[in-house]
């Protein structure tokens, strides 16, 4: 069966969470307008989520981190856990590096800046719903970064477990994953690996099976905490790990 393209495929159902009605007005007026976009519903505290969701079935929820109540974060680890969850994505500032990390290793598929231009945050929903990571180079580097900065003792832990986790996926699983944490798309991956992108895609499900993750993102944090990025690496390059775990 072929994959609708994007004039026959039906809207993404989006659901707006923010505790400031101003916001939540803004974004449901500025989205709303977007062909491709249905808003399917809103919430002002992650307390109200889980009825939200199973109100209006939304493909994305736009999560907001700090709110009264539950916050985002809390409602995102909430959400994830719950078969068929929709994807979240968290709306925050630049500087809650620590808090995004949170966000997304419990299953948020990336973040937006609350003062993103409209077109770009309804590209990463629409990103987000075809299964598309919607973290740039520079800003994972600099996520990863944060994690790294973790103490060490947690971080060898992290490491040695991250590793193990790596091992126990085929050979070109691990080329995918590797190549997934350098930020590349499923188009970029089949032409580094001669692949087709539907065998990439089959891949990528696999590996999110195999090592329960939720989404591309969680792949690229697990590939970083077992050690295979560099602080040089820009998207656009950087060197897989070989078999044994060493980079070269």
């Amino acid at each position: 069966m072929s994959t609708p393209t994007s004039s026959e495929a039906p809207p993404v159902r989006l659901a707006v969470v923010d505790d400031d009605p101003l916001v939540r007005a803004g974004l449901t007026l500025m989205l709303g307008g977007a062909a491709r976009v249905d808003i399917v519903g809103e919430a002002a505290d992650g307390t109200e989520v889980a009825a939200l969701v199973d109100r209006t079935h939304p493909d994305v929820v736009l999560m907001d981190i700090r709110m009264p109540g539950m916050d985002g974060l809390a409602a995102t680890e909430e959400l994830r856990r719950r078969p068929g969850a929709p994807e979240v994505i968290v709306l925050t500032t630049f500087h809650a590096d620590e808090q995004v990390l949170r966000a997304i290793r419990a299953g948020a598929a990336g973040f937006v800046l609350k003062d993103t231009p409209p077109a770009q945050i309804v590209e990463a929903v629409l990103r987000v719903a075809a299964g598309e990571p919607v973290l740039s180079p520079a800003v994972t580097r600099r996520l990863m970064a944060r994690a790294a900065g973790e103490g060490a003792d947690d971080g060898t832990a992290r490491r040695r477990s991250a590793r193990q986790r790596f091992a126990g996926l085929g050979e070109r699983e691990q080329d995918v994953a590797s190549a997934v944490g350098r930020g590349r798309s499923n188009a970029e991956i089949a032409a580094e690996l001669h692949l087709s992108v539907a065998t990439v895609k089959a891949h990528v499900s696999r590996i999110l099976a195999r090592l329960g993750l939720n989404n591309r993102v969680q792949i690229a944090l697990l590939v970083h905490d077992a050690g295979f990025l560099h602080e040089d690496d820009d998207g656009a390059g950087g060197t897989a790990p070989d078999r044994t775990g060493r980079t070269g």
